[in-house]
């Protein structure tokens, strides 16, 4: 077997040493051996690593992403959960495009003042609903 020393493995992950330390110490990864000091990790652990990276970047905690790694690192991905995070990456994504019409419209909109823009009204009318509902 190949195993991955810890220098090899941050350097092919992109990821410093501590955070695979760190990794390692909340148990999202395990390594299986040492070499003097030094870690070495199975070569799969780079498909961990990276299903790490797409758990963070879709918004998962640390806590929640270890959940779905079964007892010996493979994937055991909870459906539903991924269904109701890509209803809320939906919804932040409605939220941002909103935004964004509404940051063009200021900037081009052609009134004197943004107070007197029926549509600005509008704009504000529903960020504040939004914030209430938070």
């Amino acid at each position: 077997m190949n195993l991955l020393d810890i220098g090899v493995l941050s350097e092919r992950s992109g990821m410093p040493p501590s955070a695979l330390r760190h990794y390692e110490a909340i148990g999202l990864i395990e390594s299986v051996a040492r070499r003097g000091l030094r870690r070495q990790y199975d070569p799969y652990v780079l498909t961990q690593l990276s299903l790490i990276a797409l758990g963070k970047s879709a918004g998962f905690s640390l806590d929640q992403i270890k959940g779905m790694f079964g007892e010996n690192g493979t994937p055991e991905l909870p459906r539903l959960d991924l269904h109701k995070r890509a209803d809320a990456i939906d919804e932040q994504i409605r939220g941002l495009m909103t935004l964004r019409d509404a940051l063009r419209h200021v900037a081009e909109c052609q009134a004197e003042n943004h107070m007197t823009c029926p549509k600005f009204q509008q704009l504000l009318r529903v960020a504040s609903q939004k914030a209430r509902r938070r």
